[in-house]
């Protein structure tokens, strides 16, 4: 299975992200706003389901996706993790430089 970081390292994917910032969209929109097929559309659209960022509605015949705001807290936390500890190592790095 494709690490969060996987998942969002391909720019259509992003692109998606992006335009959901903004609200729920059903495919056929984002088919038009990307400019791809729509196969193509639903292949991102399935790997970011199956990573938790976005949630689909069914509405009739129509599919609506939506971001899944607590995915991104998740990888929000773990970046937040990352760089205090990066940037403390950096710290001790350089305070060790001036001793």
């Amino acid at each position: 299975m494709p690490t969060a970081f996987d998942v969002i390292a391909e720019p259509k994917r992003r692109q998606i992200l992006e335009i959901l910032r903004d609200g729920e969209l059903p495919v056929n929109d984002l088919v038009t706003r990307l400019g791809l097929s729509q196969p193509a559309v639903s292949k991102h659209l399935r790997v970011l389901r199956d990573a938790g960022f976005v949630t689909p509605r069914v509405d009739a015949q129509h599919r609506h996706y939506r971001l899944n705001r607590e995915a991104f807290s998740e990888l929000e936390a773990w970046l937040r993790t990352f760089w205090t500890k990066t940037l403390d190592d950096l710290e001790a790095h350089l305070d060790a430089g001036n001793s």
